[in-house]
């Protein structure tokens, strides 16, 4: 029977419920579960991913629901500290599921590896001569990576700019490889490596930087869904969306702030896999200002029946395997519950996690505020710090939300209160 996503009430249930309800849908092991109880994070495999290890940060690993991608279902683990995040993203794919969900494009795993050339002498005479070896220089290439090419991936073409700098102007190659279902960085800057004497010989001038570009404009999706009107709230929800959406697109200040919540959800699915955030977030922040100006990733219409049509274009270098994906079990473990077996499938579905978070997001700022989808879980929270324990946590959350209040001192007073009428 295939997977559905649709979980009703899951957010209600307890931890071990939950587990419980992933495990039976999954068919996960012990160890499996073990995992998920954080107890499979030896100290050795962190002194492996990074240098100086002195101990861990723990984050909550929730899974989002009622994904549909593609006509398929997805149960989509997140990493995130941020209160709803999870339930944002979960409540509005329920919403795009009822008009069949997310629709999604990939461009292919094209990715761009940057050689600056300093020093030369006749530019436009080096790139008719890199022209005319581009086939050695791809074959050179290609020789560093022989699992790659055996996978129908590797260096595929070379293209060649000018850039005037202030101090010199610079031949640059852009290297496009294909990387397959890895995220590709180590692949092309060992290729780039493996250029530099050859290139040095072709152009006479001096290699200095080789290294991958997050600016990936050749590793996109393209996202798209329906959301009713009726499911959004009516009309002016949806009329009121569009205005928001127009703001965003015309002001720097609020598309920064627009755009950072679509961020919220694809960086949460990208902690949770073992995927590079800080390239995924550089790469999507110049793609919004690729034509000269910041503009939002997202677009909203109206469709005829009024319903609401999120669109989004968006570069998405990432992988299944490769680097801490391979080392940490965690990672592993989100990537077999998300269910994906290439890149393209992976991407797609961070795509529509992505549209989800940031339609969740207008739809809450245009109707009841922001504020009301964080404050139960900001109250728990203060509760905590205000030192409540066990069942006084949910007790006193609930006293400052009822009182509008959530702050330090209204739940240390609150605490104080119930814990006097105890005795």
């Amino acid at each position: 029977m295939p997977l559905s996503s649709r979980i009703p009430d899951f957010y209600n249930k307890t931890i071990e419920e939950r587990r419980k309800i992933i495990t039976d849908i999954l068919s996960l092991s012990e160890h499996d579960i073990s995992i998920l109880q954080g107890k499979e994070s030896a100290e050795e495999i962190f002194e492996i991913m990074i240098e100086n290890v002195v101990g861990m940060v723990c984050l909550p690993l929730g899974i989002a629901t009622n994904f549909i991608v593609n006509g398929k279902d997805y149960l989509v683990p997140m990493v995130v500290e941020e209160s709803s995040v999870v339930a944002a993203a979960s409540h509005a794919a329920k919403i795009a599921r009822k008009k069949g969900g997310f629709n999604a494009e990939y461009s292919g795993s094209f990715t761009i590896g940057q050689l600056q050339v300093c020093d030369v002498k006749d530019i436009e005479l080096s790139k008719q001569r890199l022209i005319a070896y581009k086939s050695e220089l791809l074959d050179i290439a290609n020789s560093t990576n022989e699992i790659l090419i055996k996978l129908g991936g590797g260096a595929k073409d070379i293209e060649l700019k000018t850039i005037k700098g202030n101090l010199d102007s610079y031949l640059l190659i852009h290297l496009i490889v294909d990387v397959k279902d890895a995220m590709g960085a180590n692949a092309v800057n060992t290729m780039l490596e493996a250029l530099k004497l050859k290139v040095e010989e072709l152009t006479e001038g001096r290699v200095l930087l080789r290294i991958i570009s997050n600016h990936a404009t050749k590793r996109t999706v393209k996202v798209t869904a329906v959301f009713s009107k009726e499911s959004l709230g009516g009309e002016e929800v949806v009329n009121n969306i569009l205005y928001a959406y127009d703001l965003a697109d015309n002001d720097i200040y609020r598309c920064t702030t627009h755009n950072k919540g679509i961020m919220n959800g694809i960086v949460a699915v990208l902690h949770a896999t073992g995927n590079d955030t800080r390239a995924i977030e550089a790469g999507a922040h110049s793609y919004a200002a690729k034509d000269g100006i910041y503009k939002s990733l997202s677009k909203y219409e109206k469709n005829a029946e009024g319903d609401l049509i999120g669109s989004m274009e968006i570069p998405l270098s990432l992988g299944i395997l490769g680097g801490a994906i391979n080392v940490h079990p965690t990672y592993k473990l989100a990537l077999k519950i998300l269910g994906v077996s290439s890149s393209e499938e992976f991407a797609n579905v961070v795509a529509a996690v992505g549209l989800a978070q940031n339609l969740a997001a207008l739809r809450a700022l245009v109707s009841e505020g922001i504020q009301k989808g964080h404050m139960t879980l900001h109250a728990r929270n203060i509760a905590v710090t205000a030192g409540a324990e066990g069942k006084e946590i949910e007790s006193v959350a609930k006293k400052l939300i009822e009182g509008g209040t959530v702050t330090y001192d209204k739940a240390k007073q609150i605490l104080e209160n119930e814990r006097t009428d105890r005795g």
